[in-house]
C-alpha cells in the first residue's frame, strides 16, 4: 500500500446539480444534488426505488449525457460521460452487488480482462502476475494469481473486484451494497479496507441497506426518497442515529426495527436426521456433515454461521437435492419420511425453499408478477393440462393483495418491481404450494429498512398459521430479532443451538470459536 497522504482542502471531486431523469412518464429522479468531497466515504442511502442507482448510473456514463436533465462536475470541470469508458478514463469506477466476474477464469484474468499488459500484442503474463500479486497484496489477499474465481468464497471475490478497479487508477470508487452477500466477519475486513483507502486519498461512494455499518464508516450520508435529495447527514457534527438515518428514508418512525410477535408453538412437523452431502465438483469433499435439526408447528428457526458454513448447501441439499452428490439421510414431515428426491417430490412433500438469489434463480425478471407466481404449482391454475389465464389472474390478485406487493397491476414485469417486491413475488410463488415447511434463504438482502419489516411481519403471519419457518441470514441482528430459536452452523455442521430469548452476537460467535478453537 502506497504511504499516507495529506490532503489539503479542496473543492469537491465530485458535483452532481440538478439531476433529472425520467422513463417514459415515470420520473426517477427529480432535481437531485449530490456533492462528494475528495478523500471521504461518503454514503447513499434511501429505499428500494428511491433513485440509487439511477444516480450512480448517471455518474458513470451507463446513461449518457444528454438523456438526463442537470450537470456533472468532477474535478471542477463539467462532464459528459457517453458510457462508462468515458468515465473510467477518468478514475471513476463501479462495483455493482452482482459481481461481474469470470467463475472459470483465474483471478489474474479477471482483474485485467479488459487492460491485459502485453507486448507486440502479445499478453505480458509475467508482468500480469507481478501486477496481480501487489493489487491483492493491497486488499489483503493472499491467495495465487492462477487460482480460478470458483475456487474462492464470495468475501475473497469482493476482493477481487476491489482489486481490478485499483488496477483502473480509482479515484472514485463506488460501491453497490459491497456487502450484501458477506457474513459479518468478511463485512468488517471490507469496510477497513475502505477506511485504508480513504487514508491514502482514494474517495468512496457506499451505498448500503446496513446501516450500523454506515455509521462505522461514512463521513457523510445522503439519503434519497422517491427520486429527491432529502438532505445530508455530516458525521463528524456528532453520532447519526440510525433511527434519524431510517427517518428521513422512509418518512416515518419505525417503533421497532422487528414486529412483535406472541409465539404459539405446536408438535414437531420437520425432522432432518444425519443429514450429509458432498460437493457437486469435488465429491471427496463432504460439505454437510450428519446434520439433524426439529422445527414445531408455529416455530421460526434461524440458521446462523460464517459465510462457507454449509447452511445454503444444507438447505438446497434437502430441497429435492438441488445441490450436491452423495447426499444421504432423512427427511420427515409430521412424523412421516417425506420423499425428497427431486424437486416436485420435495414440494408434494410440503417442503419450499425461497433462494437467496432472487434475481437469477428465485424470479423469471421478464415475465409478469401473474406467471411468476403461479410457476410452482401450475396445477393450481389449469384445466386438463391447460393454463387457465382467468384463474391465474385471480390467484395473482389475491396474493398482490396478501402480500402487499406494490405495482401497478399483476401484469407488470418483475424485475421492474423493487427489491422487496421481487421478494414478496418469490414469497408468494412458494405460498401459492400450500408449504408445511417454508425455507427462507437471506429473506431480506438487498432489501432497505422498511421492506425488511415488512417481510419480517409476513414471517411472522406465516409462523402464526402454523408453518415451520427455518430462516438463514447472514445478519446476526435479524436472527436476533425475529427468531424464537438459532441453529449455529460452523463447517457443515451444527455445534451450538440458542434460545431467543437468550440469543446475542456474544453467544452465537462464542460457539463458532469453541468449535474452531477445538479443531486447531
Amino acid at each position: 500500500m502506497l504511504d499516507p497522504v495529506s490532503l489539503p482542502e479542496k473543492p469537491p471531486i465530485l458535483e452532481m446539480r440538478g439531476i433529472s431523469k425520467s422513463f417514459g412518464a415515470v420520473k426517477a429522479l427529480s432535481d437531485v444534488s449530490f456533492t462528494v468531497k475528495e478523500g471521504e466515504i461518503h454514503a447513499l442511502v434511501g429505499e428500494n426505488g428511491a433513485g440509487k442507482s439511477t444516480l450512480m448510473k448517471v455518474l458513470s456514463g451507463v446513461y449518457p449525457h444528454g438523456s438526463y436533465e442537470g450537470s456533472i462536475l468532477y474535478d471542477g470541470e463539467e462532464r459528459h460521460f457517453r458510457d462508462i469508458n468515458d468515465s473510467e478514463k477518468l478514475g471513476i469506477i463501479i462495483i455493482h452487488q452482482e459481481l461481474a466476474l469470470i467463475p472459470l477464469m483465474s483471478i489474474a484474468e479477471n482483474i485485467f480482462l479488459a487492460n491485459a499488459p502485453s507486448r507486440f500484442g502479445v499478453i505480458d503474463r509475467d508482468v500480469r502476475r507481478k501486477r496481480t500479486l501487489e493489487l491483492l497484496a493491497k486488499v489483503g489477499l493472499s491467495e495465487a494469481p492462477e487460482v480460478l474465481i470458483t475456487d474462492i468464497g464470495v468475501g475473497k471475490q469482493q476482493l477481487v473486484e476491489i482489486a481490478k478497479a485499483l488496477s483502473k487508477d480509482v479515484r472514485l470508487l463506488i460501491l453497490d451494497e459491497p456487502t450484501a452477500s458477506l457474513n459479518e466477519t468478511d463485512s468488517a475486513a471490507l469496510l477497513e479496507l475502505l477506511k485504508e483507502f480513504r487514508d491514502h486519498g482514494i474517495t468512496s461512494i457506499l451505498i448500503s441497506h446496513k446501516l450500523n455499518e454506515i455509521s462505522a464508516v461514512a463521513d457523510r450520508i445522503t439519503v434519497l426518497r422517491d427520486g429527491r435529495t432529502v438532505g445530508t447527514l455530516d458525521c463528524h457534527e456528532g453520532v447519526v442515529e440510525e433511527d434519524e438515518i431510517i427517518r428521513r428514508m422512509v418518512d416515518r418512525d419505525l417503533e421497532s426495527r422487528y414486529p412483535k410477535r406472541d409465539p404459539k408453538i405446536g408438535n414437531i412437523i420437520f425432522e432432518v436426521e444425519n443429514w450429509s452431502a458432498h460437493h457437486p465438483q469435488h465429491p471427496e469433499r463432504k460439505v454437510v456433515k450428519g446434520v439433524s435439526m426439529k422445527v414445531r408447528a408455529g416455530e421460526i428457526v434461524g440458521i446462523s454461521g460464517l459465510m462457507g458454513a454449509g447452511r445454503t448447501e444444507f438447505a438446497m441439499s434437502i430441497f429435492g437435492k438441488s445441490w450436491g452428490r452423495d447426499i444421504s439421510g432423512t427427511v420427515r414431515v409430521k412424523g412421516e419420511e417425506a420423499d425428497v428426491s427431486d424437486v416436485h417430490r420435495a414440494i408434494k412433500s410440503g417442503l419450499a425453499y425461497v433462494t437467496e438469489d432472487r434475481k437469477h434463480l428465485g424470479l423469471i425478471l421478464a415475465e409478469d408478477i401473474r406467471k411468476n407466481i403461479s410457476l410452482a404449482h401450475l396445477g393450481g391454475v389449469s384445466s386438463r393440462g391447460v393454463i387457465d389465464d382467468i384463474s391465474e389472474m385471480k390467484v395473482a390478485q389475491e396474493f398482490r393483495g396478501r402480500m402487499r406487493i406494490r405495482s401497478h397491476n399483476v401484469y407488470q414485469e418483475t424485475g421492474k418491481l423493487s427489491g422487496g417486491n421481487q421478494q414478496k413475488v418469490v414469497l408468494s410463488k412458494w405460498l401459492f404450494t400450500d408449504p408445511d415447511i417454508l425455507i427462507l434463504d437471506e429473506p431480506t438482502r438487498g432489501i432497505d429498512v422498511g421492506a425488511k419489516y415488512e417481510i419480517y411481519t409476513i414471517i411472522n403471519e406465516l409462523a402464526d398459521a402454523g408453518k415451520a419457518v427455518v430462516v438463514i441470514s447472514s445478519e446476526m441482528p435479524e436472527l436476533i430479532g425475529i427468531c424464537d430459536r438459532i441453529m449455529v452452523m460452523h463447517e457443515g455442521e451444527f455445534v451450538g443451538e440458542v434460545a431467543g430469548e437468550q440469543a446475542t452476537q456474544e453467544n452465537i460467535m462464542r460457539a463458532i470459536m469453541r468449535r474452531k478453537g477445538r479443531q486447531e
